[in-house]
């Protein structure tokens, strides 16, 4: 791996310096909002500890840290889905990352089968769960 991130700097140098400085939380953690990269559409949202950022900023692959299960986790590794990551961005703090990807398999992103995680929408006037158009 290669050496650590900055550490965070001055409000200012945060938000308008050149230096990528990860904010990390107290878990150690970034939100990372993945989007596909030809249509924009929003795939999933996860965390990346350092160890997962440093691996896809070095392999191009999608790392994440699934908090559920306390472990690294490569996207794709066992179902083929793997994620190539075409850009990434970073928020005004630098508390979040977003990946635009290409998905080798684009209708399997989510553990569901689906090609997002975000396959639900709220109604607003029943608060409820309706299907989300694809």
């Amino acid at each position: 791996m290669s050496e650590p991130f900055a550490s965070p700097a001055s409000a200012r140098e945060q938000e308008e310096g050149e230096t990528f400085r990860p904010r990390f939380d107290a878990a150690g953690l970034v939100t990372a909002v993945v989007t596909d990269h030809e249509t924009g559409r929003p795939m999933m949202v996860a965390h990346m500890n350092a160890e997962a950022l440093d691996l896809t900023l070095e392999t191009g692959i999608a790392h994440y840290w699934s908090r559920s299960r306390g472990c690294l986790w490569k996207k794709g590794e066992t179902s083929g889905a793997l994620q190539s990551v075409r850009d990434i961005h970073v928020d005004c703090d630098q508390d979040a990352v977003w990946l635009s990807v290409v998905s080798a398999k684009p209708e399997d992103t989510c553990h569901t089968g689906r090609k997002s995680c975000f396959y639900r929408r709220l109604d607003s006037d029943s608060r409820k769960l309706v299907a989300a158009h694809s």
